[in-house]
């Protein structure tokens, strides 16, 4: 089966039943989607499917074949961070890092459909994503920064 992964065509061998973030970090050693509760809940494992935010832990290889995934990995441009990494960098927007992919990737994902969200449009898009260390203010604010970052 074949998938795009952050603009490149790969092979998986796996079984089809095999979930996405398995085969993201494992097989390709994209590390950006982390293992966080295995449920689709907390948001750690969150890539782009197709453009839009998906859990990669309760995805499988069969449910993106033929599908275009992107990682935190792939949304660098020629190595350097995108808008939204650039932002969350500015504002110091982490502190054990844990739940920065699914911020990022939700941030990536919101500002791709509305290049101008209020604070209630970032809350809303940011909900489903657990942190537990409190850089929620930085976090909001990386948003916030991101947004203005893409428009310019």
């Amino acid at each position: 089966m074949r998938i795009l992964v952050n603009g490149k065509t790969v092979a998986a061998s796996l079984p089809q039943t095999t979930p996405l973030l398995s085969f993201l970090r494992n097989d390709l050693s994209l590390n950006g989607p982390k293992y966080g509760c295995g449920l689709g809940e907390c948001g750690a494992c969150s890539v782009l499917v197709d453009g839009r935010l998906a859990r990669a832990c309760v995805f499988t290889l069969a449910d993106v074949e033929g599908r275009a995934v992107t990682t935190l990995e792939g949304l660098s441009v020629d190595g350097l961070p995108d808008s939204v990494q650039q932002a969350f960098i500015a504002c110091a927007a982490t502190q054990c890092g844990y739940c920065l992919n699914g911020m990022i990737m939700s941030a990536r994902a919101l500002i791709d459909v509305n290049p101008d969200p209020s604070d209630a449009d970032i809350r809303e898009a940011l909900r489903f994503n657990l942190c537990r260390c409190g850089a929620h203010i930085e976090i909001i604010a990386a948003v916030r920064l991101a947004a203005t970052l893409a428009r310019a």
